[in-house]
């Protein structure tokens, strides 16, 4: 009997003394799960706000930075399109410029912005004309009527040409209507201007290739 009772009291205490091990396994154990919790939440806040967060689109008069435009630094690629006239007319090569600052406008009958930009671009020009400023509107991928039509109805009289085709704004890396691209007296482009043209961006951009 009194050999029971021993046992008895060695099972209590060493019951006693695991009872605390629990305690603190189980404590820790809540630690960490309060821990990996937090962080999956801070994760997924994380992700949230990446998805909230709009992709950067360009804005009107933006000008393409050399770092992700190809174009910018390099010689224009040359071109030799049909006048965009009435009657047939000597093509025009942008070859025949060479030595003076060129202005590229590629835009398209049906754009609105180009619309909203043409009074802009022809009052513009004829202020620089006097300083050797060449300004060619490229016709992007429109019929020919269109583009006479809308020559007429804004009074553009500066060079156009007309890219049936569209393999000339392509080699320009042209994706919408209206840009813009300016190129030095010694070819090379300078600057591209996407979306319509402010009279601000005009001017910031035909002193790149002017001064």
């Amino acid at each position: 009997m009194e050999l029971k009772s021993t046992e008895l009291e060695i099972a209590q205490a060493q019951e006693q003394k695991s009872v605390p091990g629990k305690k603190r396994s189980h404590k820790r154990s809540i630690i960490i799960f309060s821990v990996v919790t937090l962080l999956n939440i801070a994760l997924l806040a994380f992700l949230w706000t990446q998805l909230l967060t709009p992709a950067p689109t360009a804005t009107q008069g933006s000008n393409q930075s050399s770092t992700s435009d190809p174009l910018i630094g390099h010689p224009a690629p040359n071109f030799t399109l049909d006048a965009l006239n009435v009657h047939p007319d000597t093509p025009i090569s942008l070859s025949s410029f060479k030595g003076k600052p060129v202005i590229l406008n590629v835009w398209n009958s049906t754009c609105v912005p180009c619309m909203d930009e043409a009074h802009l671009l022809q009052s513009s020009w004829q202020k620089v004309q006097p300083q050797g400023v060449v300004l060619i509107g490229i016709d992007f991928q429109d019929l020919k009527g269109d583009g006479v039509n809308f020559l007429k109805k804004y009074g553009v009289i500066y060079q156009n040409v007309l890219d049936v085709s569209g393999s000339t704004a392509i080699s320009y890396g042209v994706t919408a209507t209206p840009e813009t691209l300016f190129i030095n007296r010694q070819g090379v482009v300078v600057s591209r201007v996407i979306a319509e043209l402010t009279e601000q961006s005009f001017q910031q951009n035909l002193q790149l290739i002017t001064r």
